[in-house]
C-alpha cells in the first residue's frame, strides 16, 4: 500500500487523493470479509455492497460501553469516548494477529481512577511565603490558559492579600485560591514537596466548599466546583470531576449563567463531555448566552479571546454529538457540513492567539502564551477527530480487508473499493491526529509543557490511537505518522510521572506499537513466502513448519470472523486466559502460540 499524502483535508469538498474510486460502494470492516470458499457469503456482501451504494454514511462501529468504578459501580460511556474507540481497535488487532497485550487483559470492565488521599499532611499555611504562592497560582494560570478565566490575573494575586479575613465572603474567595494553588502544584513536574502542598491545598478548599454552599448558589461557588472538577481530572478521578462539575452547571443555570463564568463552563462540559462520550449539561443554554461572551473581547484581552475562541469551538463540539453521534449512522453530508464550520472557525481566529511569544517576553508570559495557543489548537484538532473518526473507521475497514484479500489470493473486485467520501474524510482525520501530535511534539522538544496537563493528555491519546490504527492498516512505514506516534509516547511518559492516567495510556500505546510492529512482520512473512503450491519452507526457528495451505488458511479465515460487535457469536474456549465474558474469539484454527502474550495490564 503506497504511503498516504500528506495534503490536508479540502474544505471544497474535493479529494486531496488522485485514485480515489470514481463510484462510491459501502464501507466494510475486516470482520465482514467473504470466504473465497463461501459463495453464498460473498454474494450477501455485494448484495449490501450495491445496496449502499447511493448512500455514503458510516454506521457506527464505537458502542456505548458500561464500565466499573473504584467501587464497583458501573458507570457510563458513550459511544464517542476515546474509550469505546479503543475497545473498537481492540478487537480489529485480536482479529488480524490474534490475541496480544494490547488487545487483552482480565480487567477491561474497569475504569482506570485513583483514590482520594487518606493522609493530608499538616498545616502548609505558614510553610509557603508570598513568592512561592504567586509561582503557584503563576503555574496554576498557565496550566488552565484558554480553558479557564474566571479572574484577571490581577485579582487572583489580590486574594493572597486578603486570605485572612474571616468575613463569608473571604472564606469562599479563600477556598477558591486553595484550588488554583492546588491545581498549580499539581501541574508541576514530580515533587513530593509539591504533592503535600497540593493535597493539603485541596482539601482545605474541598471542606470549605462543602460547608454550606450547595445550599445558597453563589458565582463563587459556580468557580469553585468549576475548578475542583478541573483539579480532579488532573488527578485521575474523572467521574468525580464530571460530578463536580454537574454541580457547577446546576449552580449556574440557577444563577441565569452570569457573565464571567458562561465561557468557562460550557468550554470545559463540552471537552470533558466529549472525552466521556456524555451528554453535557447546559447544551440547550449555550445559546442563549452567546451574545454576551462576544462582548467580553471589549477587554482585547488575550485570555479573554482564547475563552471566547473556544466557547464557539464548544457550540460545533456540541453540534457533532448531536448530529453524528445520536444516529446509527454518521452523515458524510453533515459531517463535511460541519467541517466547514471549522473551516471558518479557524479562519476566524485573532492572529494574536495563534502568533508565537515575542524575544521580549519574560519566561512564564511567554509559556502562558504558548501553552494558551496549543490547547486551543489541540481543541480544534481534536473536533476534526471526533467529527471524521467513523468515516476513519469505514475506510480502514476496507484497506484491510484488502491487504488479506490479497494475502489469501482472492480478488473480490469492487467488495473492497473504498468509499470516496469516506476516504477523503478518513484524510482529514488521520491528518488531524497528525498535526496535533506534531505541534504537541514542538511544544514538547522546547521544554514549554507542563508536569501534568489534564485535558491535553486526553487529547493527545485520542490521536495517537487515530494514528496508530492508520500504522496499523498499512502495510509500508509511514515517517511522518511513525515520528508522530512515538512522540505521543515519549510526551505521555512525561506526564506518567505525575499522571497515573498518563502512564496507562503509555502502557496501551506501547503495547499497540507491538502490535503494529506484530502485523507489519507478519506481513512481510506472507510477502516472502513461497507461492508455489509444490513446495513449503521446511524449518523455521520461529515454529514447527508452516505448509502453503496453513499459510494462507490463517489468513483466509480472517474473512469468516464474526463481527466483535454481534453480541450473539459464540466464543471458543481458551484454555488459561481470563478474559471478560463480551470478548469475541471466533478462531477457527489454532494461532500464535499464547505463552508470554497476555497480562494482567491496568484498566482503563
Amino acid at each position: 500500500m503506497p504511503i498516504r499524502r500528506r495534503e490536508s483535508f479540502s474544505a471544497s469538498g474535493q479529494p486531496n487523493t488522485p485514485d480515489a474510486p470514481s463510484r462510491p460502494v459501502v464501507a466494510i470492516t475486516p470482520s465482514q470479509i467473504p470466504s473465497s470458499t463461501d459463495p453464498q457469503c460473498h454474494a450477501q456482501l455485494q448484495t449490501s455492497v450495491d445496496q449502499g451504494s447511493a448512500s455514503p454514511e458510516a454506521p457506527h462501529k464505537t458502542r456505548p460501553r458500561m464500565l466499573r468504578n473504584l467501587q464497583g459501580e458501573r458507570v457510563y460511556v458513550g459511544s464517542a469516548a476515546s474509550l469505546s474507540f479503543l475497545q473498537l481497535l481492540r478487537d480489529t488487532v485480536t482479529q488480524h494477529i490474534g490475541p496480544s497485550q494490547f488487545s487483552h487483559n482480565v480487567r477491561l470492565e474497569d475504569m482506570l481512577e485513583t483514590e482520594a488521599p487518606k493522609n493530608v499532611s499538616p498545616d502548609f499555611e505558614d510553610q509557603l511565603d508570598l513568592e512561592q504562592r504567586q509561582a503557584l497560582l503563576q503555574a496554576y494560570q498557565i496550566a488552565t490558559s484558554s480553558f479557564l478565566y474566571l479572574m484577571r490575573d490581577s485579582e487572583s494575586m489580590q486574594l493572597l492579600h486578603n486570605r485572612r479575613s474571616d468575613t463569608s465572603h473571604a472564606q469562599n474567595t479563600t477556598a477558591l485560591l486553595d484550588i488554583m494553588i492546588a491545581i498549580g502544584a499539581q501541574s508541576h513536574k514530580h515533587d513530593p514537596t509539591k504533592e503535600q502542598i497540593e493535597h493539603f491545598f485541596f482539601a482545605r478548599g474541598q471542606r470549605r466548599a462543602f460547608v454550606s454552599m450547595l445550599e445558597n448558589p453563589s458565582l463563587e461557588m459556580v468557580c469553585l466546583f468549576l475548578l475542583m472538577s478541573f483539579y480532579m481530572l488532573g488527578a485521575c478521578r474523572r467521574n468525580a470531576a464530571f460530578m463536580y462539575l454537574g454541580v457547577a452547571a446546576r449552580a449556574a443555570v440557577a444563577l441565569g449563567l452570569h457573565i464571567d463564568v458562561s465561557g468557562s463552563l460550557p468550554v470545559n462540559e463540552q471537552h470533558r463531555s466529549s472525552i466521556l462520550g456524555r451528554p453535557p449539561a447546559t447544551a440547550s443554554l449555550r445559546w442563549e448566552s452567546g451574545a454576551s461572551i462576544t462582548e467580553a473581547v471589549q477587554h482585547n484581552d488575550l485570555a479573554e479571546e482564547g475563552l471566547v475562541a473556544l466557547y464557539n469551538l464548544a457550540k460545533i463540539l456540541d453540534e457533532t454529538i448531536t448530529r453524528l453521534y445520536s444516529e446509527k449512522a454518521a452523515s458524510a453530508q453533515a459531517a463535511e457540513s460541519i467541517l466547514e464550520k471549522l473551516k471558518r472557525w479557524s479562519d476566524g481566529l485573532p492572529e494574536s492567539l495563534l502568533a508565537p511569544p515575542g524575544t521580549e517576553q519574560e519566561c512564564l508570559a511567554a509559556q502562558d502564551r504558548v501553552i494558551g495557543s496549543l490547547h486551543i489548537a489541540c481543541s480544534y484538532h481534536f473536533a476534526v477527530i471526533i467529527v471524521t473518526r467513523p468515516f476513519l473507521i469505514s475506510a480502514l475497514g476496507v484497506r484491510l480487508a484488502r491487504v488479506h484479500d490479497k494475502l489469501a489470493e482472492r480478488n473480490l473486485g469492487d467488495v473492497f473499493l473504498e468509499n470516496p467520501v469516506h476516504s477523503r474524510l478518513a484524510l482529514a482525520c488521520t491528518d488531524s491526529a497528525l498535526y496535533m501530535l506534531q505541534t504537541c511534539l514542538e511544544i514538547h522538544r522546547s521544554h514549554l509543557l507542563l508536569g501534568n496537563m489534564c485535558i491535553l493528555k486526553a487529547f493527545i491519546f485520542a490521536a495517537a490511537l487515530v494514528v496508530g490504527f492508520s500504522l496499523f492498516s498499512q502495510r509500508d512505514p509511514n515517517p511522518d505518522l511513525e515520528e508522530a506516534f512515538t512522540g505521543a509516547i515519549d510526551i505521555l511518559h512525561m506526564f506518567s510521572q505525575q499522571s497515573a492516567q498518563a502512564g496507562h495510556y503509555y502502557e496501551i500505546l506501547t503495547f499497540l506499537r507491538n502490535a503494529i510492529a506484530e502485523q507489519r512482520q507478519r506481513l512481510s512473512n506472507q510477502d516472502q513466502s513461497s507461492k508455489s503450491q509444490y513446495v513449503s519452507k521446511l524449518f523455521s526457528l520461529n515454529g514447527r513448519r508452516a505448509s502453503r495451505q496453513t499459510e494462507g488458511g490463517s489468513t483466509g479465515n480472517l474473512a469468516t470472523l464474526t463481527s466483535p460487535f454481534d453480541i450473539n457469536s459464540v466464543p471458543l474456549e481458551w484454555e488459561g486466559m481470563e478474559l471478560p465474558l463480551w470478548d469475541s474469539f471466533p478462531f477457527t484454527e489454532e494461532t500464535l502460540p499464547l505463552q508470554d502474550r497476555t497480562s494482567d495490564m491496568n484498566p482503563l
